[in-house]
């Protein structure tokens, strides 16, 4: 429930804490996050902020919080600027203040930060519980719900208040009393519970590393991936010898080109038992506890298991919709993926290898089918795609498409020297936003990338622009000694994928902040997964992917050969996130509780669908964060598949047009579906821009399934 700031009275917030004047005696500084921020455009004063700052902070912004709803409690006549627009806006220096402490605990954290966010996360959960089940706060916008047809509203008035009285119902509002105290309780050790899993995960992760003594061990990789090894176990205290580790810059590339079949199998499974190794990280007792408390909560809410709460709000409305387009995905996908295996079996065959293809030898054998059938090596690739390669092509598709341009600055604070910052600006000049760019894989960084903010972007009371403040983090190898970050494909499409949940954030507009750049959850990826299309596309490619040493454009064979491959390993790669997707579903259709063996329950379902031993899902369940470490993506995996659906209708209308930066279409797109997405259920919007419903055919053809 987004709750923000409405100064219905000034409220001074007096918290500070005590400092050495160096003379031995304490005086009290200003806390740097209650103060006001003298730092360019109020973004975060990162470099200011000290870890004793965050308790007091959020225990001076919930006080600050609880006086906001108090007085709309004690509104007379309730009515929507009192009532609705007063809750809309109230809680703002509470989400301030969460933004910050919970975006850089999952960039830059460490042991004194995750266990301020053990004391926090249940902390605000409480706060949450509080305001859903305030039977006062409720019955005022109740009030307003009831006569909302009655009060001449605008229709985003009328939305909005439609969208507050249906989280408090979804929430357990309308439970009987000793109903909410269960479901109180259930949240708050749910908060707790997706901490630790996602700390859990964080902690076997770095554990793991596999140390290389022998150079001969190394056969067949590239030299700069050795020489990023080789800097890896430097910066480890082992010097001269190689590290790899379980992050996916590290195993990935080793599993593609590593001879070495020993140690493919060892780091691959460095991979994925992380979560499965019996030990203090383990994560198998707490999925247990996650999934029978989903199940509680989807009963006292009224549902049959907790996919019928979760998908009830989204374009797909139930699980059984879900399910018929993961079955339909499913029944094309793993034929695909058996005929390749059988073609790497044939190749193991021919060289003599005395094996069969194992789960460890998929990367290293696909890549040897690619060079023999497309002559293509990904390494050939690389040297055209250094980060900042990349980020310039993702520039100029956003210039294309919209006009925007983005100028780079070095005056704003930021919470790691790695992280870089940029002013989006309209054609006309006027300021858009902020972008936060954080590239690197690090130690207190968690796996993976993703798109947050510290700011939405909405309206003051004079209705000003509030620019939002975006943040696109991932986790791609750093540079090695005088040559730049170069990127994999792979990386290189991650950047334009979070980049387009960036483009989302920074265009989303609306009056208030409940509904600005509101979508359901699975429409959320299509911002995103769109713009990965512009990425391959020739006339973008000669743009931006320029040799790093001679800034040579990339020859027109290897686009070719990029173009002739780039459906090839897609029944693999179709397969391991439908896998992922229904071994999802699974856990979030269970109608019971029980105590579960985590990796049997696991096999059961991957083998009723006939999942193939050479093949895990993308995620085995004890890491799999997106579905564990909180509700966002709980029986929710799924929204990839049904928004690459939409995606790939939509880059099929630009194909069709003849034209792939197509003026008419861009504005259309960014107008109802980036940033007027809030004002309407998520397919309308889609109809808007499309004037049709999204055909499947696209996706099936984009991904060379039909």
């Amino acid at each position: 429930m987004k709750k923000v700031l409405f100064m219905l009275s000034i409220i001074v917030l007096a918290a500070s804490v005590g400092c050495d004047n160096g003379n031995g005696k304490k005086q009290e500084r200003e806390n740097s996050l209650l103060k006001t921020w003298d730092t360019p455009y109020g973004v975060p004063p990162f470099d200011q902020i000290q870890l004793s700052d965050y308790k007091p902070a959020f225990e001076a912004a919930i006080k600050e919080h609880n006086e906001e709803l108090k007085a709309i409690e004690e509104v007379a006549e309730p009515g929507f600027e009192n009532v609705i627009r007063a809750y809309d806006r109230a809680g703002k220096t509470l989400d301030k203040i969460s933004a910050i402490f919970f975006n850089v605990n999952e960039a830059e954290t460490s042991d004194e930060m995750q266990s301020l966010a053990e004391e926090f996360s249940p902390m605000m959960t409480e706060h949450s519980n509080n305001i859903t089940f305030n039977e006062k706060l409720f019955a005022q916008i109740k009030a307003v719900y009831d006569k909302r047809h009655e009060l001449n509203l605008a229709p985003d008035e009328l939305r909005v208040t439609e969208k507050i009285y249906n989280d408090f119902t979804r929430y357990g509002a309308n439970l009987p009393a000793e109903k909410k105290e269960e479901l109180k309780e259930i949240n708050i050790k749910l908060s707790t519970l997706s901490l630790t899993f996602g700390q859990n995960v964080l902690a076997d992760t770095k554990a793991f590393k596999m140390i290389v003594d022998n150079e001969k061990d190394l056969q067949g990789l590239p030299e700069s991936f050795k020489a990023a090894a080789a800097e890896t176990a430097k910066e480890a205290g082992e010097e001269g010898r190689w590290m790899f580790t379980a992050d996916k810059p590290s195993w990935i590339p080793f599993l593609q080109y590593a001879e070495n079949r020993d140690l493919r199998e060892k780091l691959y499974r460095g991979w994925f038992m992380r979560g499965d190794n019996d030990n203090e990280n383990d994560t198998k007792e707490i999925i247990n506890e996650i999934v029978n408390l989903r199940i509680k909560k989807a009963n006292l809410l009224g549902f049959d298991n907790f996919a019928e709460y979760r998908i009830d709000i989204n374009m797909a409305k139930t699980p059984e919709a879900v399910m018929e387009l993961l079955n339909e995905v499913w029944a094309v996908a793993l034929p695909a993926a058996v005929k390749e295996r059988d073609d790497m079996q044939k190749m193991i065959d021919k060289e003599g290898g005395d094996f069969k293809l194992a789960s460890w030898d998929w990367w290293y054998y696909a890549e040897k089918v690619r060079k023999e059938r497309f002559d293509l090596d990904e390494e050939a690739l690389k040297p055209y795609l250094s980060l900042q390669n990349s980020l310039d092509g993702i520039f100029y598709v956003a210039n294309q498409l919209y006009g925007i341009t983005f100028e780079k600055r070095t005056d704003l604070p930021v919470y790691h020297p790695d992280v870089e910052t940029y002013i989006a600006k309209e054609k006309d000049g006027s300021m858009i936003g902020i972008l936060y760019m954080d590239y690197y894989t690090r130690p207190g960084k968690r796996g993976g990338a993703w798109c947050t903010g510290f700011r939405d972007g909405n309206h003051d009371d004079q209705g000003n622009r509030i620019m939002p403040i975006v943040s696109i983090v991932c986790n791609f190898a750093p540079p090695v000694g005088d040559a730049p970050a170069l990127l994999t494909w792979d990386d290189n499409t991650t950047m334009f994928h979070e980049f387009g949940h960036g483009l989302h954030g920074l265009f989303s507009d609306g009056r208030f902040y409940r509904t600005a750049g509101d979508m359901p959850r699975d429409m959320v990826e299509l911002p995103s997964q769109i713009l990965e299309r512009w990425a391959a596309e020739p006339e973008v490619l000669k743009v931006y992917a320029k040799h790093y040493q001679t800034g040579e454009v990339i020859p027109d064979a290897l686009i070719e050969k990029m173009q002739k491959s780039s459906t090839f390993n897609e029944g693999f790669n179709t397969t391991e996130i439908m896998a992922a997707s229904i071994l999802d579903m699974n856990w979030h259709t269970l109608t019971e509780e029980n105590k579960t063996n985590v990796n049997i329950f696991e096999k059961n379902a991957m083998d009723k669908i006939g999942l193939i031993p050479e093949i895990l899902p993308r995620y085995r369940s004890p890491y799999f964060n997106h579905i564990f470490t909180g509700e966002g993506y709980a029986a929710g995996y799924y929204v990839y598949c049904w928004a690459e659906v939409l995606d790939a209708d939509a880059f099929d209308a630009f194909k069709q047009s003849g034209d792939i930066f197509n003026q008419e279409l861009a504005s259309k797109f960014r107008k109802y579906v980036l940033t007027e997405c809030g004002n309407g259920e998520g397919m309308d919007q889609y109809r808007k821009f499309r004037g049709q419903d999204p055909a499947k055919e696209p996706y099936f053809i984009s991904r060379g399934l039909k």
